[in-house]
Protein backbone atom coordinates (compact mmCIF):
# COMPACT_ATOMS: atom_id res chain seq x y z
CA UNK A 1 0.00 0.00 0.00
CA UNK A 2 2.81 2.59 1.18
CA UNK A 3 4.17 1.23 -2.29
CA UNK A 4 0.90 2.72 -4.28
CA UNK A 5 1.14 6.07 -2.55
CA UNK A 6 4.71 6.52 -3.62
CA UNK A 7 4.21 5.54 -7.25
CA UNK A 8 5.19 8.63 -9.61
CA UNK A 9 2.15 10.33 -11.33
CA UNK A 10 2.41 9.50 -14.63
CA UNK A 11 4.47 6.10 -15.52
CA UNK A 12 3.87 3.78 -18.05
CA UNK A 13 0.52 2.69 -16.38
CA UNK A 14 -1.33 6.34 -16.52
CA UNK A 15 0.79 7.84 -19.59
CA UNK A 16 -0.64 11.36 -19.44
CA UNK A 17 -0.85 11.01 -23.29
CA UNK A 18 -4.37 9.23 -23.25
CA UNK A 19 -7.73 10.56 -21.56
CA UNK A 20 -8.04 7.90 -18.51
CA UNK A 21 -4.08 8.12 -18.55
CA UNK A 22 -4.65 11.59 -17.28
CA UNK A 23 -7.67 10.68 -15.03
CA UNK A 24 -5.04 8.23 -13.28
CA UNK A 25 -2.55 11.06 -12.71
CA UNK A 26 -4.85 13.00 -11.42
CA UNK A 27 -7.00 10.74 -9.08
CA UNK A 28 -2.75 9.79 -7.60
CA UNK A 29 -2.16 13.31 -7.07
CA UNK A 30 -5.52 14.26 -5.43
CA UNK A 31 -5.28 11.40 -2.95
CA UNK A 32 -1.49 12.82 -2.23
CA UNK A 33 -2.98 16.12 -1.85
CA UNK A 34 -5.64 14.62 0.83
CA UNK A 35 -3.36 12.88 2.78
CA UNK A 36 -1.16 16.30 3.02
CA UNK A 37 -4.36 17.89 3.69
CA UNK A 38 -5.53 16.01 6.54
CA UNK A 39 -1.65 16.02 8.05
CA UNK A 40 -2.25 19.96 7.56
CA UNK A 41 -5.45 19.62 9.70
CA UNK A 42 -3.78 17.27 12.37
CA UNK A 43 -0.88 19.56 13.02
CA UNK A 44 -3.44 22.46 13.21
CA UNK A 45 -5.72 20.90 15.11
CA UNK A 46 -3.46 19.83 17.91
CA UNK A 47 -6.39 19.22 20.48
CA UNK A 48 -7.11 15.62 18.38
CA UNK A 49 -4.48 14.13 18.30
CA UNK A 50 -5.28 11.63 20.78
CA UNK A 51 -8.82 11.52 18.74
CA UNK A 52 -9.35 8.93 16.00
CA UNK A 53 -13.23 8.75 14.50
CA UNK A 54 -15.24 5.61 14.01
CA UNK A 55 -14.00 3.37 10.94
CA UNK A 56 -17.38 3.69 9.66
CA UNK A 57 -17.50 4.77 6.23
CA UNK A 58 -19.59 8.06 5.20
CA UNK A 59 -19.87 7.40 1.61
CA UNK A 60 -20.89 4.20 0.80
CA UNK A 61 -21.24 1.78 -2.33
CA UNK A 62 -23.38 -1.33 -3.30
CA UNK A 63 -21.51 -4.43 -2.26
CA UNK A 64 -22.44 -5.97 -5.89
CA UNK A 65 -19.78 -3.00 -7.42
CA UNK A 66 -16.89 -5.83 -7.14
CA UNK A 67 -18.96 -8.11 -9.92
CA UNK A 68 -19.52 -4.65 -12.05
CA UNK A 69 -18.40 -3.54 -15.30
CA UNK A 70 -15.31 -1.66 -15.26
CA UNK A 71 -17.44 1.51 -16.49
CA UNK A 72 -19.75 0.70 -14.19
CA UNK A 73 -17.61 0.95 -11.43
CA UNK A 74 -16.53 4.25 -12.11
CA UNK A 75 -19.78 5.34 -12.32
CA UNK A 76 -20.24 4.11 -8.72
CA UNK A 77 -17.30 6.18 -8.14
CA UNK A 78 -18.28 9.35 -9.52
CA UNK A 79 -21.44 9.30 -7.39
CA UNK A 80 -19.23 8.78 -4.32
CA UNK A 81 -17.00 11.64 -5.77
CA UNK A 82 -19.98 13.83 -5.85
CA UNK A 83 -21.04 12.95 -2.36
CA UNK A 84 -16.82 13.78 -1.19
CA UNK A 85 -17.69 17.06 -3.03
CA UNK A 86 -20.53 17.77 -1.30
CA UNK A 87 -19.31 17.05 2.05
CA UNK A 88 -15.75 19.25 1.04
CA UNK A 89 -18.04 21.94 0.86
CA UNK A 90 -19.87 21.76 3.52
CA UNK A 91 -16.86 21.38 5.90
CA UNK A 92 -15.08 24.71 3.73
CA UNK A 93 -18.45 26.68 4.46
CA UNK A 94 -18.84 25.33 8.34
CA UNK A 95 -14.70 26.16 8.74
CA UNK A 96 -15.53 29.71 7.72
CA UNK A 97 -18.75 30.41 9.61
CA UNK A 98 -17.57 28.95 12.99
CA UNK A 99 -13.69 29.30 12.73
CA UNK A 100 -13.38 31.74 10.06
CA UNK A 101 -10.45 31.53 7.68
CA UNK A 102 -6.65 31.40 8.82
CA UNK A 103 -5.43 31.78 5.66
CA UNK A 104 -2.16 29.22 6.00
CA UNK A 105 -1.44 26.37 4.12
CA UNK A 106 -4.30 24.09 4.91
CA UNK A 107 -7.00 26.56 3.65
CA UNK A 108 -5.00 26.98 0.64
CA UNK A 109 -4.66 22.95 0.49
CA UNK A 110 -7.83 22.32 0.95
CA UNK A 111 -9.12 24.92 -1.86
CA UNK A 112 -6.70 22.76 -4.16
CA UNK A 113 -8.38 19.63 -3.29
CA UNK A 114 -11.77 20.89 -4.24
CA UNK A 115 -11.29 22.04 -7.53
CA UNK A 116 -8.97 18.97 -7.99
CA UNK A 117 -11.65 16.89 -7.21
CA UNK A 118 -14.25 19.23 -9.57
CA UNK A 119 -11.64 18.56 -12.22
CA UNK A 120 -11.93 14.67 -11.35
CA UNK A 121 -15.68 14.73 -11.59
CA UNK A 122 -15.73 16.18 -15.07
CA UNK A 123 -12.79 13.83 -16.42
CA UNK A 124 -14.84 10.64 -15.22
CA UNK A 125 -18.15 11.99 -16.96
CA UNK A 126 -16.29 12.67 -19.99
CA UNK A 127 -14.72 8.94 -19.74
CA UNK A 128 -18.23 7.47 -19.53
CA UNK A 129 -20.07 10.02 -22.09
CA UNK A 130 -22.70 8.06 -23.64
CA UNK A 131 -26.67 8.71 -25.12
CA UNK A 132 -28.14 6.92 -22.24
CA UNK A 133 -25.92 8.10 -19.29
CA UNK A 134 -25.90 11.90 -17.87
CA UNK A 135 -23.69 12.20 -15.22
CA UNK A 136 -24.03 15.03 -12.63
CA UNK A 137 -20.71 16.96 -11.95
CA UNK A 138 -22.39 19.55 -9.19
CA UNK A 139 -21.72 18.44 -5.61
CA UNK A 140 -24.20 15.95 -3.99
CA UNK A 141 -26.19 17.73 -0.81
CA UNK A 142 -26.67 15.27 0.93
CA UNK A 143 -24.37 15.75 3.98
CA UNK A 144 -26.32 18.91 5.49
CA UNK A 145 -28.14 16.98 8.23
CA UNK A 146 -25.14 15.08 9.42
CA UNK A 147 -22.76 18.22 10.21
CA UNK A 148 -25.66 20.42 11.64
CA UNK A 149 -26.21 17.32 14.15
CA UNK A 150 -22.89 17.71 15.60
CA UNK A 151 -23.03 20.57 17.50
CA UNK A 152 -19.95 22.33 18.73
CA UNK A 153 -16.47 23.34 17.23
CA UNK A 154 -15.41 20.00 18.76
CA UNK A 155 -18.17 18.15 16.47
CA UNK A 156 -17.52 19.69 13.65
CA UNK A 157 -13.39 19.02 14.17
CA UNK A 158 -14.58 15.46 14.24
CA UNK A 159 -16.83 15.69 11.14
CA UNK A 160 -14.28 17.52 9.17
CA UNK A 161 -11.70 14.58 10.38
CA UNK A 162 -13.81 11.33 9.24
CA UNK A 163 -14.41 13.75 5.79
CA UNK A 164 -10.57 14.34 5.37
CA UNK A 165 -10.09 10.13 5.69
CA UNK A 166 -13.27 9.90 3.45
CA UNK A 167 -11.60 11.80 0.59
CA UNK A 168 -8.57 10.01 0.54
CA UNK A 169 -10.40 6.49 0.97
CA UNK A 170 -11.96 7.55 -2.30
CA UNK A 171 -9.18 9.02 -4.00
CA UNK A 172 -7.24 6.32 -3.42
CA UNK A 173 -10.12 4.14 -4.77
CA UNK A 174 -10.42 6.31 -7.67
CA UNK A 175 -6.87 6.15 -8.45
CA UNK A 176 -6.96 2.18 -8.36
CA UNK A 177 -10.21 1.83 -10.13
CA UNK A 178 -9.06 4.26 -12.98
CA UNK A 179 -6.19 2.52 -13.48
CA UNK A 180 -8.34 -0.43 -14.40
CA UNK A 181 -10.09 1.26 -16.65
CA UNK A 182 -6.95 2.76 -18.39
CA UNK A 183 -5.33 -0.82 -18.64
CA UNK A 184 -8.75 -1.73 -20.65
CA UNK A 185 -8.96 0.77 -23.01
CA UNK A 186 -5.06 1.18 -23.63
CA UNK A 187 -3.95 -2.31 -23.26
CA UNK A 188 -0.81 -1.14 -21.03
CA UNK A 189 -0.12 -2.46 -17.32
Amino acid sequence: MAEERKQPLTNSTASSSTQTGRAVAMARLLHQECIQLLQLFKKRETSLSDQTPDGVRMVALSSETTKSSVEEQVRLLHSALRQCLGMLHRVIQKEEEELGQEGDGYETLKACVRARLENLLCTTKDLLKSKDLTLEVAQDQQCNEEVDSMGGTFGLKMWTYRVLLELIHWADHAAKTLHVLHTEREGTK
